[in-house]
């Protein structure tokens, strides 16, 4: 009797054991429920589950990131994200091709009206405000404060000036560019040329590119296609005056189209077809130049730095990299993508994120990216790299962008800015095909952009 008792009291505590099992595992499922059900009402997403070894939670980042130049970029940015992994085990990076900039822009929007964005993205740096518009990008000002010393500070000004307005930050320069002018040094041999004297304003190049060309070969090709309005932009920064002037206000809310120093701009692109003939009639487009350049259709090419390392790996003959020709003064617009962090989602993704753009960023990182695309370091700490200082020892032409820098401005944006740039490169393109003239362009151009803008200066 007494043994009898005994398996019977083991029975009940095994009992009360497996109910208490059963309880507690029953809350741990219900609170992950209701956890996850809260993230689903606000239109987050799960960071990640906990790691046995650390407990750091595990993240994956989705990163969008387009191609506008020549080159296996894929591979590159593919090697760049496994080496921040490595370096933060906890952070997957998943990075998604997708297209040309306006491709990748188009692909962002869809997802921002789906409340799905990236995490993380290379954009065009000026679909800042078309951004803001649609208050999908977050500040990243609380991150930078974070920081040890002042991180901005070593980033180029020029580059910056795409990044911030009324006081903050909402994006980090990243595949950033100038244009810049190649040239065949082997056909200015050839033409009795010093191979070491480009030509340095607009009279200069009609002289020069008349010299070079022949039956066969052009003397000068500027792309009128894909980036027309920035390519008009490098002819009327170098014809103002005054270097603070630009297309448009710091603002993005009032543009300067039909100037009369503008106007004369944009005639002589068109006079180095239809009345130098040193170039095609017509527009020219974007991938075609290089392509010519390198088959040596064209004696010269004004064209993204972007293109640097295609370039240097494709050609058969030796080219030089300089200045933009001047007329009254040097001057390029910036261009190219910086990284954005969006608005909706998980905080511990937008920490990530920041993590992500830290890494890509650094002066080592900066400098290999610029190596292996021929886009500008961002950082001046990167040209401090031992690996940089080597590759300009031996490939000089590498920091002809980063010293134009000084004659840098910033791309054209503004509120509105796809229908604002559109405007202006419609307008553009019809004087290059010769179907109106620069200054009425100019004028419907300005006509329409400030139609674009009227909501924005009420």
């Amino acid at each position: 009797m007494q043994m009898q008792a005994k398996w019977m009291l083991l029975l009940l505590l095994c009992f009360t054991m497996l109910v208490g099992c059963g309880q507690s595992g029953s809350s741990n499922a219900g609170q992950a429920a209701d956890k996850a059900a809260g993230q689903g009402n606000s239109g987050t997403e799960p960071s990640g589950d906990k790691k046995p070894n650390g407990g750091e939670e595990n993240i994956e980042l989705t990163f969008y990131y387009p191609i506008a130049v020549g080159g296996p970029l894929t591979s590159v940015v593919e090697n760049m994200t496994k080496k921040f992994t490595e370096k933060h085990p906890n952070i997957t990076v998943k990075p998604v091709y997708t297209g040309s900039y306006a491709d990748t822009t188009t692909k962002i929007q869809a997802g921002i009206q789906a409340q799905q964005p990236p995490d993380v993205a290379v954009m065009l740096s000026t679909e800042l405000f078309s951004m803001l518009d649609t208050n999908a990008i977050l500040p990243l000002d609380d991150f930078i404060a974070k920081e040890s010393g002042d991180v901005l500070q070593d980033f180029y000004p020029a580059f910056l000036a795409n990044s911030q307005v009324e006081g903050k930050t909402y994006s980090i320069p990243f595949q950033r560019s100038t244009i810049v002018l190649y040239y065949n040094k082997d056909v200015f041999k050839e033409a009795g040329l010093d191979p070491e004297q480009p030509p340095k304003t607009w009279a200069d190049l009609v002289e020069v590119a008349a010299k070079v060309k022949k039956a066969g070969r052009n003397g000068i090709e500027v792309p009128g296609s894909g980036f027309a309005y920035w390519m008009f932009q490098q002819f009327a920064l170098q014809n103002m005056s005054d270097p603070k002037q630009n297309l448009m206000t710091q603002d993005g809310k009032k543009v300067f189209f039909d100037t009369p120093e503008n106007i004369e701009a944009l005639q002589f692109w068109q006079d180095l077809s239809l009345k130098h003939k040193i170039m095609p009639d017509g527009v020219i487009e974007w991938a075609t130049v290089p392509t010519d350049f390198l088959e040596q259709r064209t004696a010269m090419m004004i064209h993204t730095t972007g293109n640097l390392t295609n370039i240097k790996n494709s050609a058969k003959f030796d080219f030089g990299v300089a200045f933009l020709p001047m007329s009254k003064q040097y001057g390029s617009p910036t261009g190219g993508g910086n990284l954005y962090i969006f608005k909706d989602i998980d905080p511990k993704k937008q920490a990530a994120a920041w993590e992500f753009i830290k890494f890509m960023t650094e002066p080592e990182q900066a400098a290999q990216w610029s190596i292996d695309t021929g886009y500008v370091a961002v950082r001046k700490s990167a040209y401090e790299t031992d690996i940089m200082k080597t590759y300009a020892a031996d490939f000089p032409q590498s920091v002809v962008a980063r010293d134009q820098l000084e004659h840098a401005y910033a791309e054209l944006s503004t509120h509105n800015n796809g229908k604002v740039s559109k405007a202006l490169t419609d307008q553009v393109q019809a004087v290059l095909t010769g179907t109106t003239d620069a200054a009425t362009a100019l004028k419907k151009a300005q006509e329409e952009a400030e139609r674009a803008l009227k909501p924005f200066n009420k």
